[in-house]
This record gives structure tokens, C-alpha cells and sequence, in this order.
């Protein structure tokens, strides 16, 4: 099982992410617990991930997540096109090829 934790301002803008992201790991046969939570709330999450996901919106905060995993989880942008399409295979796809 994959955890894929996504971070944004509030947690909310990626939810409809999260839903389109656990479709597309159904349709690939990908076990994965995908969820989201807003900056304030995402030291504890992190802990649970394998690999956080940030949403374009909070592209700043990269540095600051690399640093609370001391660089041994991967940390990501989510792609600004892909976000904006709500491509949940693709993000799904970015997120699990940073795994291998």
C-alpha cells in the first residue's frame, strides 16, 4: 500500500483531486491510500506518507517539506495543467514513478 499525501492551503481544493487520483489507482489496480490536508495540519500527516504532493498553489512550501522529511521522502509540485485538469492519473502516475 502507497501513501500519497497532498497538501495545499486548506485541504480543500485538492479533494476533488484526491477522489479523480483513488479512481485512477482503481483502474491501474494501484493499492493506495491517497489524502489531503491543508499546511497547517500536514507535519503529522507527513509521517504516514511515502510521498507528499503540493499543490501548485503551495509550490513555496517545497523547501519547507523537504526539510520536516529530512530528504528521505520525496516531495513534489503537483503539475500546474495537471492540477488545473484534475488528472488524477497523472498526478497518480508522477507521484508513484518518484517511488521506483
Amino acid at each position: 500500500m502507497t501513501n500519497i499525501l497532498l497538501v495545499c492551503t486548506a485541504g480543500m481544493s485538492t479533494s476533488a483531486l484526491v477522489k479523480k487520483m483513488q479512481e485512477a489507482a482503481t483502474e491501474m489496480n494501484v493499492e493506495a491510500n491517497i489524502w489531503a490536508v491543508g499546511d497547517a495540519d500536514s507535519e503529522d500527516a507527513i509521517k504516514k506518507a511515502d510521498v507528499i504532493c503540493l499543490g501548485p498553489q503551495v509550490r513555496y512550501l517545497e523547501a519547507k517539506m523537504k526539510e520536516r522529511v529530512n530528504n528521505e521522502k520525496p516531495v513534489m509540485v503537483i503539475d500546474m495543467a495537471a492540477y488545473g485538469r484534475m488528472d488524477g492519473k497523472k498526478v497518480l502516475e508522477s507521484a508513484l514513478a518518484l517511488l521506483k
